[in-house]
């Protein structure tokens, strides 16, 4: 592991990807060797040759991945921007009618 406070630490493990391509399912999970903590602005990338996955499979491959640990800067960027992020998913709405109806008493 390398890094500073002004540039990237990164960690080399192992990982396993189960991927399922079927009616019933479609994605993919990935499990990093040794179970290490992702904190806000990491990143994981995982290398290796492309997956072709066709309907009907499903199955398990081996792969390296490569864990880049935030800065602090980063970090607190990072979690300060989310819950911005966040409070654009509180805009939803599962009713058929908008809610500037409902504020103004025009609702059905």
């Amino acid at each position: 592991m390398r890094g500073s406070v002004f540039w990237r630490r990164t960690l080399d493990v192992g990982c396993e990807i189960e991927i399922d391509h079927s009616a019933e399912n479609l994605g993919a999970h990935l499990t990093l060797d040794g179970n290490p903590d992702i904190g806000p602005g990491d990143r994981v990338r995982v290398y290796g040759a492309p997956i072709d996955v066709r309907f009907g499979d499903h199955f398990t491959v081996r792969r390296r991945a490569v864990i880049e640990r935030a800065t602090w800067p980063l970090q607190l960027w990072t979690k300060l921007t989310g819950h911005f992020e966040m409070a654009e998913l509180y805009d939803l709405s599962f009713t058929s009618d908008r809610l500037s109806d409902r504020l103004s008493g025009r609702a059905s």
